[in-house]
């Protein structure tokens, strides 16, 4: 297993490695667009649509969507309709997620079906648009938001192993504890000061998202910083109820040794958009 799960990972870096350093976005757009649909369709397959359907109902969602957006007569991934697009998101999140850990085992398969397959299809569409946008401003930037994620996940897994006792939210993830968000939470924090310094030391022309709230005060980058940490812990966990009030193990089998699309991207679908609104905030 960890033999395949090595050689999965470094089949994607060697597929994705070459669009992020690309100026141009066509090469990460296509990577972009296959991720929406390949996660639209686990979500679909975990919001209970069988085949074709669970294919055809999200592609015809996303043409509807791109009939919409090509009549709002924008130009800029960066401009002023995605930062609105991405706030509605971000309240979406803040107002779902405390619903969905708190009552979701128990109501979610009772939302009606068509509202929870759009809620899941919008927050993967703004997960990738994010993503976009942010290869935009510059790839230090891009990096520094997909590092906190990354090194979140791989410190609350060591942490958890080597300390956890006490269960994060035992009914819906078993295996995540507090000593393990508490060794992320550390982490994370030192690896964006971490960042930051190097950036200073540097003099990089395009700078990390630490280094943007940092400059901004101090204040901001610690409470930024967290809030992210936090929200990644939530997108986690909540892809996790989903998955387990539907009866799935993993979102799908398209990553052999990682499970599926969302199963890697879960943390990443609340805090891309988060993090893009934070430098829309500082306004730079």
């Amino acid at each position: 297993m960890l033999k395949q799960r090595i050689f999965t990972a470094l089949v994607l870096l060697a597929l994705l490695l070459p669009a992020l350093w690309m100026k141009s976005p066509a090469l990460l757009g296509l990577w972009m667009g296959l991720l929406i649909l390949a996660g639209s369709w686990e979500w679909s397959r975990m919001n209970q649509l069988k085949a074709p359907t669970s294919v055809v109902a999200p592609l015809f969602f996303y043409v509807l969507l791109a009939m919409l957006v090509s009549r709002l007569n924008w130009h800029d991934l960066t401009g002023p309709f995605i930062s609105v697009a991405l706030m509605v998101v971000a309240l979406i999140w803040i107002v779902a997620v405390p619903w969905m850990l708190t009552h979701g085992m128990q109501h979610w398969l009772k939302v009606p079906q068509f509202i929870r397959l759009v809620f899941g299809w919008l927050l993967i569409t703004a997960c990738a648009a994010s993503i976009l946008a942010a290869h935009q401003i510059g790839l230090e930037f891009l990096l520094s938001i997909l590092c906190l994620v990354w090194c979140a996940d791989i410190f609350a897994y060591f942490g958890g192993r080597l300390w956890g006792r006490r269960k994060l939210a035992p009914s819906i993830s078993p295996g995540k504890t507090w000593a393990g968000v508490y060794t992320a939470a550390v982490a994370v924090l030192s690896m964006s000061g971490a960042w930051i310094w190097a950036d200073i030391h540097a003099g990089h022309s395009t700078v990390s998202l630490y280094t943007l709230m940092w400059q901004s005060s101090p204040f901001v980058w610690l409470g930024g910083t967290l809030i992210l940490f936090t929200f990644s812990v939530c997108g986690d966990l909540v892809e996790s109820l989903v998955k387990r009030v539907s009866g799935f193990k993993d979102s799908s089998q398209l990553l052999p040794g990682h499970g599926g699309v969302l199963d890697r991207i879960d943390a990443l679908l609340p805090v891309l958009p988060l993090a893009m609104l934070i430098r829309w905030g500082l306004g730079t």
